[in-house]
């Protein structure tokens, strides 16, 4: 009698570490969570303001020759 209640006083023991040894752990994953979204967060925006930057400088370039050659050609039809 007496070797079972050492034997689940162990397992008490052993479960009591276990939780606390998932509690570090959850912790641990939770402050790791925050920093990992904070980074995706600053990543959006450096990538939001690479689009933005981008389509700054498409609406900067020339039309393509194609479009003025179209319309060119357009031009010299209603003559």
């Amino acid at each position: 009698m007496i070797s079972e209640f050492q034997d689940l006083s162990d397992k008490i023991e052993r479960l009591a570490a276990l939780v606390g040894t998932l509690r570090d752990e959850n912790a641990q994953l939770q402050q790791t969570n925050v920093l990992l979204n904070e980074v995706n967060a600053a990543l959006l925006e450096r990538l939001v303001e690479a689009q933005r930057r981008l389509e700054a400088v498409i609406e900067q370039l020339p039309a393509p020759a194609e479009e003025e050659a179209d319309e060119s050609t357009s031009a010299e039809a209603k003559q």
